[in-house]
């Protein structure tokens, strides 16, 4: 089977890239080394370098008999897109729609979709996959979007898809030097380098993380199981469920980190709470969590250690400048 994976050199598409080059696969993929790197690519993968809301690009790379397609390409920063929504709605709606019309274009099979929490927006927890959405930030809203852009074409043109809605995905490889996303990764690089974390708000918004194992059990399924089609599933623990507050202590008493958060205004559109049912999963791919959140961590504590702290890069332009934009980035403050 060949699969193709946007996004390759990114934390989820270059986990995902390795698990199937383990398993005999042809894998090819794409990336536009924005948030990706190219050392996370594995040699055996056939690599193109380039956007995915260039079309012909798309049309191009993917042109060698494709069985599936994983779309993981994300500018997958939800706190950023209500100050740059320009730069995430562009990526997130133009570019999968771009990935998609190219699947059509060279008769790809099938269509696995990375959607997001964010598509549930302040919703009573924990999310089901049929509740009603309300995403709150463009982030959500790009994704809802591509979500429903895909049903259309896949209808219409006869081709299969799944939807994928991870929740918080954590483990090696993650980006841990970008100030805008990933929490414990941020955290860790800050911690280890002595320096305090930032906390947004009160501390006390909830979250459910998943470790990228996990996450690629699920998509393993969506990919590669002939009955399971035309279905969104959650992916993420249920188990377990906590504060941002609660997860610095976790993570400074493992790095015997004696210093205080610094507590900074709440980012605009920050959704209270966000944790997942697992119902349906456990259901229809067999999933369970088989990585806590404690050794998902321990693991991510490691790889940073392995591969050294980074100073923080800001890549990103803030198009809106004005008193919602945090001051954290308005000031470079990690």
């Amino acid at each position: 089977m060949h699969i193709f994976i946007t996004g390759i050199a990114g934390f989820l598409g270059s986990n995902l890239a390795e698990f199937y080059i383990k398993k005999g696969f042809k894998v090819s993929g794409c990336d536009n080394l924005v948030g990706g790197d190219l050392d996370n690519v594995h040699p055996d993968v056939i690599f193109y370098q380039g956007d995915c809301e260039k079309l012909d690009f798309m049309t191009q790379a993917t042109k060698d008999s494709v069985d599936v397609l994983c779309h993981t390409a994300a500018y997958a920063h939800e706190g950023l897109s209500s100050i740059s929504p320009t730069l995430i709605c562009s990526s997130n709606v133009i570019g999968s729609t771009s990935v998609f019309t190219a699947c059509i274009r060279n008769n790809i099979k099938r269509i696995v979709f990375c959607s997001y929490m964010a598509r549930y927006g302040n919703i009573k927890v924990p999310f089901r996959e049929d509740d009603n959405l309300n995403p709150v930030d463009p982030y959500g809203v790009s994704k809802v979007a591509a979500e429903n852009i895909l049903k259309i074409l896949c209808n219409t043109h006869g081709l299969e898809y799944n939807i994928a809605v991870p929740h918080n995905i954590i483990g090696p490889k993650q980006k841990y030097d970008d100030p805008f996303r990933n929490v414990v990764s941020i955290m860790v690089n800050l911690m280890l380098q002595n320096r305090q974390p930032v906390i947004y708000g009160d501390g006390e918004q909830k979250r459910c993380f998943s470790d990228v194992d996990d996450c690629i059990y699920c998509l393993d399924k969506l990919i590669t199981d002939k009955n399971i089609v035309s279905q969104t599933i959650n992916i993420g623990p249920d188990e377990e469920f906590i504060s941002i507050n609660q997860l610095f202590k976790i993570i400074s008493n493992k790095l015997q980190f004696n210093q205080e958060p610094k507590y900074f205004a709440t980012r605009p559109n920050e959704v209270k709470e966000a944790t997942c049912s697992a119902e349906k999963a456990r259901k229809m791919l067999n999933y369970k969590t088989t990585v806590s959140l404690d050794k998902s961590i321990d693991k991510v504590i490691n790889y940073i250690n392995q591969n050294g702290t980074k100073k923080f890069k800001y890549n990103y332009t803030l198009e809106i400048d004005n008193e919602n934009t945090p001051i954290t980035w308005k000031q470079r403050l990690f």
